[in-house]
Order: C-alpha cells, then structure tokens, then sequence
C-alpha cells in the first residue's frame, strides 16, 4: 500500500470512498455535515497534486433500488458550498453504467464527480465481485477514506481493493488518522489506561470489555448497563434498565476484571427519577439502593468525583457511551463531568480517544470536540477494532 501523503496524484483519477451518510430533515436539507467535512482535506489533496476525484458513497438503506429520498443529488450544493467556487461539483444519475463512465471519462484535472448511492444496487452491499470491477474501472486509483464503514465487506470498501495494484490503493487523510488514533491506544497504549464504556446495553458492549480487560488498567461503567451489573451482585435498582438475562455475564466479567488486576468503576450512587421523562422528579441515591417505582438516569455525585479523580491519572482514555440520558437536561450531568474530565486530562498531557455516535454528540454538544486528541467518525466500526475484530475495509488495503 502506498502512503497517501507521499503519492502525487497528478492526472491521475482518484476514486474515493467516502461515507456521506449524513442526516437531512424533511426538506433534504443536511442537519449534521461532520462526515463531509472530515474528507475535505483528501479531497483538496489529490486536486492540488493536479489529480481529479470520483467519489462514492452510500446514503440511507434504500430497500428497493433508487428513491428520490436517498439521492445524494441532494448534497451536490452543500458539497460545492464546502469546497469553494473551484473546482466544479459534477454529479452522475448512476454509480455504474454510461452515465457513470461517461461523466468520469469527461472529468479534467481539478475536476470532483459525485456518484450516485451506491446502494441503489443490491450488489454493493452483497459484496459483489461484478459490481466492484465495475466501480473500478472509473479511477486510477483507489482511496478508501470510510472509516465509518470499515466494518463491512461491501463491494465499495472492500472487494474493490483487489482490482488495484498495491501502489495504487490507500487510506485517505481521515482514514489513516482513525486508523493511527485507534491503535495507538489499542496497541500502544500508555499506563494508565482508561475505558469508559457507556450506554444502555451490557450486550452491545460485552466484546469490547472483555477485549479491554488485556488492555486496560481501569474500565469506568456508566449510563444504563451499569444497572444490570448492580443488580448481578443483588442489589436493588429499582425500575432501571436491566438485561435480566446478562446477569451471570455481568458477575463473571467482574470475576475476570479482578483475576487480571482490571479495576471495574461503577457509579455508586446515582441520580434517580420517579418516571423517564425530562419533567420527572428526581432525587440522588446509592446505586444499589434504588426505590420501587424509581429508575437511574445518570451518574451521581460521589460517582461523577470518583470517575473524575480515575480519569485525571490517566495517560491514554478512550470514551465509548453517555453516562445517562443526556438528551434530557436534567440528566445530563454526568454525561458532561466526564467530558470535562476527559479534556482536562487531555490538557495534562493524556492521550483520548471518543468514538460511538453517543459520545461524539455528546462532546459535540457541550463543545469539548477540539480539546480531546481524537473524535472517531466511525461508531460501529470503532467499537468492532476496539472488540479485537479485523475490519474488512483495512485488511483490503493493509493486504
């Protein structure tokens, strides 16, 4: 593979995959545009080396074939508005086909192409060998730039590397970054090492902990599957959130953490609501002794100092999950401590990682993104490198 950096891309056609898969409201009008702007900077690369760009995307899960609704017609102006006046924004009614070869066999250096959703065709997603060569045959070299999507083995970020020489596919700027950030602390991590897992499901987050317990030194539980492993040592959680069926798992996680020398952190008190609704009464209790008819929707006080105090003597941290249900105001005090604390320790010198929609938006929200080292693009994708899974979308390129 070649580094991206280091190759010229003078008249050379660049076909990027990039994940556009951004969020538009009723009148296709872009709510979040964080995804386009991260693969600006490949873009005017390979443009300011002389090279021109094809880039191809997915957007939405369109189930059968082409909908007005998950065009990406709808991002052209946007995308141009990002780029400037130079170059021209051109875009093709298809990702294959004549109007997709046609519009990239017009395409003059400086020159950027937007394909069509490439799920408009079943094959993409199916991985399909025919559909990869296809798409292939429009660039001189393949750049996939998708973090977001590196978990699949869809045509557009996996089989289609096979059709490029070694030297002519890479990761863009934004890949190599998620890539370089996501094993530095995976793999080079300096001690001590933090995971904060969040968010409401013991199951979804199961892999990445048991992962982490060969890594870290201290893993920090919060938000809704904190309940459950309260609850396996048989205490009193009220109306949380529990998965009764995760129990023995939450025991024996607990039982593995203190065998390997891992320091579990659950929040010992927690604070508490009469109902799940943002006009709910609240109140401030031991986290294993929740009331009848009463529910953990945040972290407490003395968690919040405890979690503090554990991430301030960290030198690597990765972040994946809210503490509570922080789209509520009230409930989102926990959510926003840790996001304090995670910056602050950044400022100390410590190395942080966020990655997870949940935790993205929450550091988005309280305006923390650019006082932490890295803010992943790649929510699924993430959590599958951090769970120790090989991703399709960097073996094809690493291979």
């Amino acid at each position: 593979m070649s580094t991206f950096s280091q190759f010229n891309f003078g008249g050379k056609k660049a076909l990027v995959r990039v994940d556009f898969n951004v969020p538009l409201d009723e009148h296709f009008k872009i709510t979040d545009d964080t995804r386009m702007r991260a693969a600006i900077p490949t873009i005017k690369k390979v443009l300011k080396d002389g090279g021109s760009v094809i880039l191809m995307s997915h957007f939405g899960r369109p189930k059968e074939g082409p909908v007005k609704k998950y065009s990406l017609i709808h991002l052209v102006a946007h995308l141009q508005e990002l780029l400037g006046d130079e170059p021209e924004v051109f875009f093709a009614s298809d990702c294959i086909g004549e109007p997709a070869a046609n519009a990239a066999a017009l395409l003059q250096s400086g020159d950027v192409l937007l394909l069509e959703n490439l799920r408009f065709h079943k094959e993409e997603e199916k991985g399909d060998l025919g559909f990869a060569e296809k798409l292939s045959k429009l660039g001189d070299v393949y750049v996939n730039d998708a973090f977001g999507t590196a978990h699949r083995a869809h045509a557009s970020t996996a089989v289609i590397a096979d059709f490029f020489e070694p030297d002519k596919k890479m990761f863009g700027l934004l890949m190599e970054s998620e890539v370089a950030s996501a094993e530095k602390v995976l793999l080079k991590s300096e001690k001590p090492f933090t995971a904060i897992i969040g968010g409401a499901k013991v199951s979804d987050k199961i892999l990445i902990i048991e992962n982490l317990l060969e890594k870290a030194t201290d893993i920090i539980i919060g938000g809704g599957m904190a309940y459950t492993f309260w609850k396996a040592q048989g205490k009193d959680i009220g109306n949380s959130l529990c998965e009764d069926d995760r129990l023995a798992l939450a025991l024996e996680l607990l039982e593995k953490a203190k065998t390997m020398g891992v320091n579990i952190h659950l929040p010992v008190d927690s604070t508490i609501a009469d109902k799940f609704a943002a006009d709910a009464k609240t109140s401030n209790c031991n986290s294993g002794a929740i009331p009848s008819g009463w529910m953990g929707l945040d972290i407490g006080e003395q968690a919040r100092i405890d979690f503090t105090s554990v991430i301030l003597s960290s030198k690597t941290i990765l972040w994946n999950g809210p503490m509570g249900v922080f789209e509520m105001d009230q409930f989102q005090v926990g959510t926003r401590t840790i996001a304090e604390a995670v910056a602050e320790a950044t400022q100390k010198g410590a190395f942080s990682l966020v990655g997870g929609g949940d935790s993205v938006a929450a550091v988005n929200q309280f305006g923390f993104n650019d006082k932490v080292s890295y803010v992943s693009t790649g929510g699924g994708a993430m959590l599958e490198f951090f769970e120790g899974k090989e991703l399709p979308g960097i073996a094809a390129i690493k291979k």
